[in-house]
């Protein structure tokens, strides 16, 4: 059987089954792989950061504003550790901090100090002045107050964000788990809670769905072919919605790339919309260049119909990450290859 890019998709007798079981067979779910990023910190060096935090409150026995801030000037991923005691994201701090403290901190400054610990997360810290300086000591004592005020007495209908294993009786709580260890089934509801990974990959959410591209920029530039990537919303003559990639560019075009990754149907139905709009704008236009779909992730494995309109709206040219290394080979991109 040739391949799904050398049938003749003219043939109104073509046999669709197999050509989308051709498909379906390449494609898998990357919902368990994540890209690290920049300032991904692993264990050992978490671990650093809460022993120094630790170390500096006696054991939590004593957490203080200046006990948690000289741990921070020394390993500043304390900072973090002290956060995820809390249970907040950077904007629920800022949040919290203005509120306790009167210090103007806005999500962008929690973000921004968030940030700059993950990417020197145990380079001592040195400012003791500034703005930013002044922002951290105020968002390190209204941390302290918050676990010094725990849960308090709420209704039974609603559930306050300290009633956790590690904070519902105030510091004993934390005293208690540092010296004891939670036990596993209370480490396991904390995770029902949060789900693993959770903060993580809502950090990368953008690196995750840039896979695809990733791996079509590297086949391209191995190629030494050149192309154009759009940027996010932009507006690109003669396209009512600008494809991600152009090749050679948008003035003489020979190629265009729709490249997605998802897990969900309903982001891949789009996709596929979308797709069917350049050859729909392709074929009006009188042109003769490919539509191309580069894809990955279980969304574009649900409907059949689906992966039957994107096959015709392509003309078979579906890659997946398992068949990249085919794109230039099978599209008019070889006209533009060097090697």
């Amino acid at each position: 059987m040739p391949l799904r890019f050398e049938v003749d998709y003219r043939d109104p007798s073509i046999d669709w089954d197999p050509l989308v079981d051709e498909v379906f067979g390449e494609l898998t779910s990357s919902f368990l792989e994540m890209p690290k990023g920049e300032g991904f910190i692993d264990y050992p060096t978490f671990e650093k950061g809460y022993q120094t935090l630790k170390r500096h409150t006696d054991a939590f026995a004593k957490v203080t504003t200046e006990t948690v801030l000289e741990a921070v000037r020394e390993v500043p991923l304390a900072f973090i550790v002290f956060r995820c005691i809390l249970g907040f994201s950077p904007p629920e701090w800022a949040y919290v901090t203005t509120e306790m403290t009167g210090v103007d901190v806005d999500q962008g400054a929690a973000r921004s100090i968030d940030r700059r610990v993950r990417l020197s997360p145990l380079t001592p810290m040195n400012e003791s002045s500034g703005v930013t300086a002044q922002r951290i000591r105020a968002m390190i004592e209204a941390g302290v107050r918050t676990v010094e005020r725990g849960p308090g007495i709420v209704p039974p209908s609603i559930l306050h964000r300290l009633d956790k294993a590690d904070t519902a009786e105030v510091l004993k709580s934390v005293q208690s788990v540092a010296d004891l260890g939670a036990p596993y089934p209370v480490l396991l509801y904390e995770r029902f809670l949060g789900r693993p990974f959770a903060t993580h990959r809502d950090s990368v959410s953008e690196l995750v769905g840039e896979v695809v591209e990733a791996a079509i920029k590297d086949v391209l530039t191995e190629a030494k072919v050149s192309f154009r990537e759009s940027k996010r919303a932009e507006r690109i003559p003669g396209f009512d919605q600008a494809p991600d990639f152009i090749i050679p560019d948008e003035f003489t075009p020979v190629a265009l790339i729709e490249a997605k990754l998802t897990e969900d149907d309903g982001t891949a139905r789009d996709k596929v919309a979308r797709v069917q709009r350049l050859r729909t704008l392709r074929d009006e236009q009188g042109k003769d260049y490919d539509v191309i779909a580069c894809i990955a992730g279980r969304g574009f494995k649900v409907r059949r119909e689906d992966m039957r309109r994107l096959l015709q709206a392509t003309g078979g040219k579906v890659f997946t990450l398992t068949t990249l290394h085919l794109l230039i080979e099978h599209t008019r991109i070889r006209e533009y290859r060097v090697r």
